[in-house]
């Protein structure tokens, strides 16, 4: 069975470019253009991963993670932030909020799937 990953981007270009990539790979893939409704899907979907962007509009990517991990259900799913934010502290910010993984944009092929596949 393909395991299933959560693409939380609100840029459709990039949230495209993921989804295509990861499907090409042999995985289920569910996108979500507004952060505010990643919870939710997240909770229908029952991801093996969540791709998370942290620049995103209405809720931050940052927020997003730490509900996700504050949720007795959800807390187990590995988290893949994907961001602009690359400056001095941003990757020790977002892992404080509980992401495993950190990429920072623009996103190699190679790196993105070495790092989803760490974390499937």
């Amino acid at each position: 069975m393909a395991k299933r990953i959560l693409v939380v981007e609100d840029n459709d270009l990039n949230r495209k470019l993921f989804c295509d990539l990861l499907r090409a790979n042999g995985f289920a893939v569910e996108p979500v253009a507004d952060g505010r409704e990643a919870i939710d899907r997240a909770r229908s979907f029952v991801p093996n991963l969540v791709i998370m962007d942290i620049q995103l509009p209405n809720v931050s990517g940052l927020e997003l993670i730490e509900a996700l991990k504050a949720d007795k259900d959800l807390r187990a799913i590995p988290v893949l932030a994907v961001t602009a934010y690359a400056g001095k502290g941003d990757e020790e910010r977002i892992r404080d909020a509980g992401a495993e993984g950190y990429l920072a944009k623009p996103v190699s092929i190679g790196p993105f799937m070495e790092a989803v596949r760490k974390l499937v």
